[in-house]
């Protein structure tokens, strides 16, 4: 074939053709200009950025003939020889077809040999994090103390497969992916050496479409060019890459704020009628209204936009067009991307995400109405609240006055009574009586369920009480439930709603209708203790508790571990 892709006929021959890798490149020519080459390196990141050709530039600096220098001079035997592929002590290894032990130990075998007709013997090793384990560990000695004269160069796109000690070994350059800016500016730099005519806003929209890669981003210049007549225009760009020009999302977004559904979806017939991609479709107006949003909080900035030219007509819709529906347009646009992903009818998803685009300001205005009723309906509640407080004041204020100061310190203590929390020992000494192991251990088991379970019906401040508080005895029907705090504890058994509602849980999760009986931790533990303490009086046998179990497993390890006359075990 007489023809040559753009990619490779413009494939970087120098250092300073690399693009947007500045801080590989420059650490490589100080290494090459102080004569410090080190014997292995890894070169890793995204597709297209110039690992390979990297890695061949430093195989000719390295051997080149009238080094050392910063740049090979690619006029000389060696760099023509190894450019040409005539020279044989340059061996490119491609890792996803040569990826097994053998392959590695022919590898190991023949690097002992001389190089035959340069300095260095280099191996480029592409793709190697295909490489199988046993071939990893196979090459691991060879890799770490190769002879002086072999040069091992490593690259992948996937640098999380391969081992540590793999990557330990070598010294490791991340190349990134190349900025919009400095793919336009190679292109241009391509186009105006070929002599080519072309639209300098056709290359920003191949640039975009290239996401970082400037292999990928020659290979669609280069069917662009094949597209176009006798000059590359926006509307071949955008015809190769599957885009949307800016102007038509200008347009959309206006009928969008104009509700017009008709219109929207007519739009979006004609794009698909000419070929687009909704997926592609749908992610380009998310990185529209992307910048949309940017400009309306930093218009100043003009570097940080990928989709767009600042025109009169951008500026008009930023003006027109509130943050808030910029919000909503990309929550909406987000979740129609994420639902496409699983669907075999994109067109589908797109189509409701468009109508329901159309419709937000509606729902955004009836939001509004519902907020304001809202606000209205709460305030008059506040309103009536407070003035049957005052009339309840006066009527307080002329009882106290018409009582004797008995009544009225009467009075002042009521409210503190009704304040305390009431205990109902007798019913614990109950539970404690008929208490099971199988019933605590169930409703324990099941406790994380139960608060989970609750902070999905919407019940947090419910699920929130029960963080700090456990069951910690059960009988068939009811439990005792602790609290650590006490003003928890009478938050919880003052709430009418608390109580069936870790009924209906526990019946679902247990099987049984268990009822809560809520004490603090203080009293808990002065009533246990009393019980146990008039069980054993009475010369009944008291089967210990979780907790009272749990302590003399522990001490029983002591004993197992430790002389038992130097332990001394104290309650």
């Amino acid at each position: 074939m007489s023809y040559q892709a753009l990619y490779r006929v413009w494939r970087p021959q120098s250092f300073q053709d690399v693009v947007g890798q500045e801080h590989v490149t420059r650490t490589l020519q100080n290494a090459l200009l102080q004569n410090k080459i080190s014997h292995a390196y890894l070169f890793s990141g995204p597709r297209g950025t110039g690992k390979t050709s990297a890695a061949k530039i430093l195989a000719k600096a390295v051997n080149c003939e009238n080094g050392p220098s910063k740049e090979p001079c690619n006029e000389c035997s060696s760099c023509l020889g190894i450019m040409d592929g005539s020279i044989q002590d340059v061996i490119e290894i491609d890792a996803a077809s040569n990826n097994g032990v053998e392959e590695i130990r022919d590898i190991r075998d023949k690097v002992k040999y001389a190089p035959s007709s340069v300095s260095f013997k280099v191996y480029i090793i592409d793709e190697v994090h295909m490489l199988s384990t046993g071939a990893f560990n196979a090459l691991l000695k060879t890799l770490e103390e190769p002879p002086q004269h072999v040069i091992f160069i490593l690259a992948t796109t996937e640098p999380h497969k391969i081992p540590a000690t793999v990557i330990s070994r070598c010294q490791r350059f991340d190349f990134k992916r190349i900025t919009i800016d400095h793919i336009v500016d190679r292109m241009k730099f391509i186009l105006e050496s070929s002599e080519w005519r072309y639209d300098s806003l056709a290359l920003p929209i191949i640039a975009r479409a290239a996401e970082g890669g400037l292999r990928d981003a020659l290979s669609l210049l280069d069917q662009a060019i094949s597209f176009s007549d006798d000059q590359l225009s926006v509307d071949d760009a955008l015809s190769v890459t599957g885009s949307v020009s800016q102007e038509l999302f200008e347009t959309l977004t206006k009928e969008v704020m104009n509700q017009n559904t008709s219109a929207v979806l007519e739009l979006l017939e004609q794009l698909l009628e000419n070929g687009k991609d909704p997926v592609r479709f749908i992610e380009d107006y998310l990185l529209f209204m992307r910048d949309l949003l940017l400009y309306q909080a930093a218009p100043d900035v003009d570097d940080v936009y990928k989709t767009i030219v600042v025109s009169e007509r951008f500026k008009e819709i930023a003006s027109d067009i509130s943050s808030d529906i910029i919000y909503e347009i990309i929550h909406i646009l987000n979740q129609a991307q994420q639902d496409m992903k699983w669907t075999n009818h994109p067109r589908v998803y797109t189509e409701v995400a468009l109508i329901k685009l159309c419709q937000l300001k509606k729902e955004l205005r009836l939001e509004e109405q519902i907020d304001l009723q809202d606000l209205v309906s709460q305030i008059t509640q506040l309103k009536r609240e407070l003035d049957l407080i005052k009339q309840n004041g006066v009527k307080v204020a002329d009882n106290q006055q018409s009582q004797g100061p008995q009544t009225q310190s009467a009075s002042r203590r009521a409210p503190r009574a009704k304040n305390t929390l009431h205990i109902p020992t007798g019913r614990i000494v109950d539970v404690l009586k008929n208490a099971t192991k199988s019933d605590i251990q169930k409703l324990k088991g099941s406790w994380g369920e139960l608060i989970e379970q609750l902070g999905k019906q919407q019940k947090r401040s419910q699920a929130a009480l029960l963080a700090d508080a456990e069951p910690v005895a059960a009988s068939p029907n009811t439990f005792v439930l602790k609290f650590k705090y006490e003003i928890h504890c009478k938050m919880a058994m003052d709430n009418p709603e608390f109580t069936p509602a870790i009924q209906t849980i526990l019946q679902s999760l247990t099987g049984s209708n268990y009822e809560p009986i809520g004490v603090p931790e203080e009293e808990w533990l002065s009533i246990r203790e009393d019980f146990i303490r008039r069980q054993r009086e009475e010369g009944n046998e008291v089967e210990d508790d979780e907790e009272v179990q749990e302590q003399s497993q522990l001490d029983g390890e002591a004993k197992k571990i430790f002389d038992e006359k130097i332990i001394s075990i104290k309650e």
